[in-house]
């Protein structure tokens, strides 16, 4: 199959025919798809500019790639898995029957900074951890902390399940929140799960929306108000401990939670994925993932490439041969030290 010309319009020409209402149907060739791809993004996708990203360039880049007699559905599926990678945005996916794409070096180039071996050694969660939801606790340093990790916001909770993981703390000196390696799921358990940290309504994100094909084409920031629990309320201190991995809905939970007022975070940066992902469809049937409307932390500063801690704490190997999770410690003396 030949690659010719490059062209800027969308790809679905209407096809002349005696009924003008009647719908053109797309081509399905490469370069149907490989335009068709190409301008999702360039119209769509929304940090091109924040990510300094030439997207002409890489047009150029792979439309030689692709510019010979024969591409097997394999190469042009890599071929575009590539193109997308060069977003660096774990939102963004490339899915067919045979594949789905993914970014993964936002946080396989960073230190993991976490251990499920030492979490759920006897020192910490041990095995008769209790699980509220999904939820993880225990108490610990001699019954004075409340610890809870949360593996992922796909799975939920309820208010029950926090009340009575705030009962079985209510002698605690402070709490410390786990949401290291935890990859995100679902916004609104996010904002939930903050609310319990926040005596009152605030508005501490903020989002864009998408106004036009320009790569800047946005609309002014709409605020995305936290509502306080009323009926319950965690009033001492907590630590929330954050890695590379805490990404997406978790992201957004360590920037809400940065702005709780007897809040701490504790470790490293965050994983990022501050973009409000959509979907399109392309000709031929595969769906391409991606990042459309851009969130801000309550600075206006864009939370896509994650959320700085308070206190930064890499995990030790001399700890870890201990078997000492070296930001628990740290989080345990804080709360104590209160």
């Amino acid at each position: 199959m030949k690659i010719f010309s490059r062209f800027r319009w969308l790809w679905f020409i209407p096809l002349l025919s005696s009924c003008l209402d009647e719908p053109a149907t797309p081509v399905n060739t490469y370069r149907a798809n490989f335009e068709s791809l190409w301008t999702i993004i360039d119209r769509q996708y929304c940090f091109l500019d924040e990510k300094n990203i030439d997207w002409d360039s890489v047009y150029t880049v792979y439309n030689a790639r692709l510019a010979q007699d024969t591409v097997s559905e394999l190469a042009f599926f890599d071929a575009m898995a590539s193109m997308l990678a060069e977003l660096k945005d774990g939102h963004v996916n490339l899915l067919s029957s045979f594949d789905r794409s993914r970014y993964w070096k936002w946080f396989t180039d960073y230190p993991s900074n976490f251990s499920s071996s030492l979490i759920y050694s006897e020192r910490y969660l041990g095995a008769s951890y209790r699980l509220a939801g999904a939820l993880r606790y225990q108490r610990i340093a001699g019954d004075s902390v409340g610890y809870l990790y949360y593996p992922s916001f796909g799975d939920g909770f309820s208010d029950s399940n926090m009340r009575y993981v705030m009962k079985y703390f209510e002698n605690c000196r402070g709490l410390i929140i786990d949401v290291r390696n935890n990859g995100g799921g679902s916004a609104d358990l996010s904002t939930r799960f903050a609310s319990y940290f926040f005596p009152k309504d605030t508005v501490n994100m903020y989002m864009k929306h998408k106004t036009g094909w320009g790569h800047s084409d946005f609309s002014k920031p709409v605020g995305m108000p936290l509502k306080s629990h009323t009926g319950l309320q965690w009033t001492k201190p907590v630590v929330v401990l954050a890695n590379r991995s805490s990404y997406s809905a978790t992201n957004m939970f360590v920037c809400r939670m940065k702005d709780a007022p007897n809040a701490l975070i504790l470790g490293d940066l965050s994983g990022g994925g501050g973009g409000l992902p959509s979907s399109n469809e392309l000709p031929n049937g595969w769906m391409v993932r991606f990042s459309s409307s851009p969130m801000y932390d309550g600075a206006m500063q864009p939370i896509e490439f994650g959320i700085e801690p308070d206190i930064q704490v890499m995990l030790d190997a001399g700890d870890v041969a201990k078997g000492e999770d070296t930001l628990i410690e740290k989080a345990v003396k804080i709360v104590v030290s209160d």
